[in-house]
């Protein structure tokens, strides 16, 4: 809300939703020493962190063909999407060279991770989840790999670790716990659980083939794919998963939350256990009260389905919608940039007869510099760039004061055009006049660099997008004064406050940096201290840890039976909120 546009992505709300859950999964340090100490209502918020990630993907599916765009359609969206996101990074280029077959199966596969993958986030099967992993996360890196869409990725990775479980975990730490050779026959249990596993497969690769016409062409060595249903037939068949889907995700949540009252009985000591049980209704209660609130922006996909919700969830909704707990989602709806990418040239000049082009750090300019890698670091001037040149300028009011501080030779505004002052032309006093120019830019063919061609981009002069202005210009003026931004003071806080005066010396200290290279600095540091945290945690080289041997079968163990039991009531003392019979892997 503070930094209106700029601060007003999706997944900005996803962060502060995704926040807002962690406040809940977050341990609760009230009696507990040992903030990793396991509790037994811990299943119930993580699963409202499942159910987000539910959310996010199966909405960014659906509205990609609510949105009757063509090109999704057509399955022809990534054709276009490699050249025409934001900031693309030279992975993208390589992609966009794909041939048309696999771009149209990678939009098939598209569809299937984001609508019909996530329905398995609830699957009683743990193998399903697993595959539903990643499935997710497949998705996730090839997006981090040809495009730079700050934290979004690596926030949904995180989300989807709510799919795992600690056993699955510690086989990648290395503490995975040895299973024993399988015996035959298997059980029944075993035996309807792969059968169930495999016959999900089967559905999956079914409808994939049957609803998107998947054919095998020898004679020309491809994969053909159209979509087989019509826009009737999909908003109907939303119509009736939609609040089936809200069904089956309450099942799963009712199944968690009657597991944690279990392990709540089974907690030892009766003032533990009234603990738990206390811990556990207040969860609950703000579970289940998050889960009917955010009832009302999942079915914003079928607005029918939306209607038939009871008044109350609305009322609880209209209470909270401000705070932006919940919220809808649905990334990627149509594809722009169909016929060339749209971009915005700015140049500068002194005398108003010589212009200069004004690069940017990040966005496409200048047609020989490659595409950059700012991820996770969003330059938010770079992205309302991007979406000024989808329409007039007049449908981006700051843009016109943007020109006003160029020309006013605002250090903090041009620090956003470049942090390094040589590569800035203006550096020395402020352009007299700025103009802005629309270009379409296309990325090259993989056979126009050795025609000598530039090597990433080719670009067309489309019409004049910002008329040349000057300080004191009528024309400037008059848009200033239409947009409410002439002479307009902001607010100045007091010189002795403690957060202005800190956030200004940060400010300083990161003058001569780029946004990106102080986000990666800041994450290698966390991930060097992380390490060496781990590695001074781990034995002195020549004296492992001693492990306690089983007695033999056959052989007397008194001795060996005593220490253990006295070991195990010493454990039991130091963790008294433990549920009997948890393994040291969930404690």
């Amino acid at each position: 809300q503070v930094g209106q546009v700029f601060l007003y992505f999706q997944w900005d709300s996803l962060l502060l939703e995704a926040g807002f859950l962690a406040v809940l999964v977050a341990p609760l340090r009230l009696l507990a020493r040992s903030a990793m100490a396991w509790r037994a209502h811990d299943a119930i918020t993580f699963w409202l962190v499942r159910w987000l990630l539910f959310r996010l993907m199966f909405a960014s599916g659906v509205v990609k063909l609510t949105s009757r765009c063509p090109t999704w359609w057509g399955l022809t969206a990534l054709t276009y999407h490699y050249e025409t996101q934001c900031i693309p990074t030279p992975v993208a280029w390589f992609a966009h060279q794909l041939p048309v077959w696999f771009q149209k199966f990678s939009v098939v596969a598209t569809y299937i991770i984001e609508i019909a993958i996530p329905v398995l986030f609830f699957a009683p099967i743990r193998r399903l989840r697993l595959f539903a992993f990643y499935s997710q996360v497949l998705l996730q890196v090839l997006i981090i790999v040809t495009g730079n869409y700050n934290f979004f990725n690596m926030l949904t990775i995180i989300l989807a670790f709510s799919l795992l479980d600690e056993e699955h975990v510690g086989h990648w730490l290395g503490r995975g716990k040895r299973r024993h050779g399988s015996s035959w026959p298997p059980s029944l249990r075993s035996f309807f659980s792969t059968l169930l596993e495999l016959t999900t497969y089967g559905f999956l690769i079914y409808w994939s083939i049957q609803y998107f016409s998947l054919e095998i062409s020898w004679e020309k060595r491809l994969l053909d794919s159209k979509v087989a249903f019509t826009y009737h037939e999909f908003t109907m068949w939303l119509r009736t998963v939609t609040l089936p889907l809200v069904g089956l995700a309450f099942l799963s949540l009712s199944w968690e939350i009657l597991s944690a009252l279990y392990r709540c009985a089974c907690v030892r000591g009766y003032f533990w256990k009234l603990w738990a049980t206390l811990q556990w209704v207040i969860f609950t209660a703000a579970t289940l009260g998050m889960f009917a609130v955010s009832l009302v922006p999942f079915t914003y996909v079928d607005y029918e389905s939306n209607g038939k919700l009871w008044p109350g969830i609305h009322q609880m909704f209209s209470a909270v919608e401000r705070f932006q707990v919940v919220n809808s989602y649905g990334l990627f709806r149509r594809m722009t940039g169909v016929g060339g990418r749209p971009e915005v040239v700015l140049e500068g000049s002194y005398d108003g007869q010589s212009w200069r082009e004004i690069e940017f750090m990040y966005k496409p300019g200048n047609v020989t510099t490659a595409p950059p890698v700012v991820a996770p670091h969003q330059p938010r001037l770079d992205w309302q760039m991007w979406f000024a040149a989808l329409g007039h300028h007049s449908s981006s009011p700051w843009f016109t004061s943007f020109v006003h501080r160029l020309l006013q030779g605002k250090k903090d505004v041009i620090r956003l055009v470049q942090v390094d002052e040589s590569q800035y032309p203006f550096s020395a006093r402020p352009p007299a006049y700025i103009r802005a120019h629309l270009y379409k830019y296309w990325f090259t063919g993989s056979t126009e660099g050795s025609q000598g061609h530039s090597p990433w981009w080719r670009r067309q002069l489309i019409q004049e997008f910002f008329p040349p202005v000057s300080l004191g210009d009528p024309t400037l003026d008059t848009l200033l004064h239409q947009y409410g931004m002439k002479d307009r003071t902001s607010l100045q806080p007091s010189p002795d406050a403690l957060l202005p005066s800190l956030l200004r010396f940060l400010r300083q200290l990161s003058l001569p940096f780029s946004g990106h290279t102080i986000l990666w600095s800041l994450y290698l540091l966390v991930a060097t201290g992380t390490l060496l945290r781990a590695v001074g945690h781990r034995p002195r080289w020549g004296s492992p840890p001693t492990r306690h041997k089983a007695p033999r079968r056959g052989e007397p163990s008194e001795k060996n039976g005593q220490v253990r039991r006295k070991e195990g009531k010493e454990t039991e003392e130091k963790g008294e909120g433990r549920a009997r019979g948890t393994s040291d892997s969930q404690g």
